[in-house]
């Protein structure tokens, strides 16, 4: 198992890959996203889409299986408190792989738990486009107790919006480079 102070600033993390199929799509949208070009093949040719394609929320829920599967299953998580920033950039479709990889933008010590990770994750169907991009807090537990006092974190108003802020410059770097 790894803790937080195992992790490193900079690791890249490669996430694995998975097979998008065409009963996939539609189980996932007939129960949770029903819009036409994600639920019926013959009503999405008539869209703007051209045809099938996954929901976005089905393409997260995909991305989190790997993030899961390369990263969180041997890591002491302390549970996400939400995701900064998910954009959905091109269409998944059936037959696509996607395929997933993981930066740690930055680690850093936490008052509420033992320590923090600033992730950003980039989503691919294909080599050439990414499909999803998301940035997000990743709580990790350590090893030893840390001791941060309030003293020794950095100067901020809002602490939570440096964090955002920083993590949305950090992913933009990390998109561009992985084009």
């Amino acid at each position: 198992m790894r803790y937080w102070e195992d992790i490193k600033a900079g690791e890249v993390i490669e996430l694995g890959r998975r097979a998008v199929t065409k009963e996939a799509i539609l189980t996932f949208a007939r129960e949770f996203d029903p819009q036409p070009f994600h639920a019926d093949e013959a009503a999405a040719q008539r869209t703007i889409w051209g045809g099938l394609i996954a929901s976005g929320w089905h393409t997260g829920s995909m991305l989190m299986r790997l993030f899961y599967d390369g990263f969180l299953k041997d890591t002491v998580s302390l549970g996400s408190p939400g995701i900064d920033e998910l954009k959905w950039l091109k269409p998944v479709r059936p037959g696509d792989t996607l395929s997933g990889r993981l930066t740690i933008l930055e680690t850093a010590p936490s008052l509420e738990r033992d320590g923090t990770l600033e992730l950003g994750v980039v989503c691919k169907p294909d080599l050439r486009h990414r499909a999803l991009t998301e940035a997000r807090l990743e709580p990790v537990s350590a090893r030893k107790e840390l001791r941060v006092h309030a003293d020794t974190l950095p100067l901020c108003p809002d602490s939570v919006k440096c964090v955002v802020d920083r993590t949305r410059s950090a992913l933009r770097e990390v998109v561009r480079g992985s084009r």
